[in-house]
């Protein structure tokens, strides 16, 4: 007898050259590993470029979405705004892949769990905006990654978001403060109106958001909940919870196909 097929999480992928001249699609192993290990899924990696594959597709192929962190950032004409030097690199063509499909998500149910700039991707496709660079505001601690040191030192637990007591994210943890390894440059400036926000760093960085009136898994986070996955209480909450709306909308997509 088969075994029932595990439900499929596109992982949005990177452009990236490898040894500094071969062009590549890349995503990080974490990645991979928190969708397989945790939400028990199967990491599917996305070549995020509208040359070679469309919305629709990726729709059909996949049943949820990772929205993945990533160097370049939303080209600040997706929310009205000027290119300039803060605003760092980007890469139009994640932004012409990522920011539709989450609105077509958004319409269908369709789960996906934005990280990082996938966060922040959540909040420019319902028409917010972002700071090009967090630690130049006022009051504000540099959420950057430390150039120096090991992964282990990079991604360690740096400082608290606090959630909305009873909402959301403090339900599903069991708490209303957990430890994050924040790490970016930019951030939330205006959220969009359906944008929930329920987490904020101790200097009111948005941290953690959802989706008003969504029917399906919208949880994003600032943070990365990717590294160490398996072994972290909060990381395995959110992907965990994440795997089971993916196989639910499996489920739903196998139902209408017996129909």
């Amino acid at each position: 007898m088969r075994a029932a097929r595990r439900p499929v999480v596109g992982i949005i992928g990177n452009s990236h050259q490898l040894n500094d001249r071969y062009p590549v699609h890349a995503g990080g192993t974490m990645n991979s590993a928190a969708v397989a290990e945790v939400s028990g899924a199967m990491p599917l990696l996305i070549p995020t470029d509208p040359r070679f594959v469309s919305v629709p597709d990726l729709l059909e192929v996949c049943d949820g979405f990772l929205l993945t962190g990533g160097r370049p950032n939303v080209h600040p004409e997706e929310y009205g705004e000027q290119e300039t030097e803060a605003h760092g690199a980007f890469d139009r063509a994640r932004d012409a892949i990522t920011l539709p499909l989450i609105r077509a998500c958004v319409e269908r149910g369709q789960p996906f769990f934005g990280v990082c700039r996938g966060f922040q991707e959540v909040n420019v496709a319902l028409g917010g905006t972002l700071h090009p660079e967090i630690r130049d505001l006022p009051g504000r601690m540099n959420h950057r990654m430390p150039p120096d040191g090991t992964l282990e030192e990079q991604f360690c637990l740096r400082h608290p978001v606090r959630f909305t007591p009873g909402g959301v994210f403090a339900r599903l943890l069991g708490a209303d403060e957990v430890m994050t390894n924040t790490l970016h440059g930019q951030g939330i400036k205006c959220a969009a109106g359906r944008v929930v926000i329920e987490g904020h760093a101790p200097d009111g960085t948005p941290e953690a958001l959802y989706i008003r009136d969504a029917p399906g898994f919208t949880l994003s986070v600032q943070w990365h909940p990717e590294w160490n996955a398996a072994q972290d209480a909060v990381s395995r909450a959110l992907f965990g919870a994440f795997g089971d709306a993916v196989r639910d909308w499996a489920g739903l997509g196998a139902k209408r196909k017996r129909a």
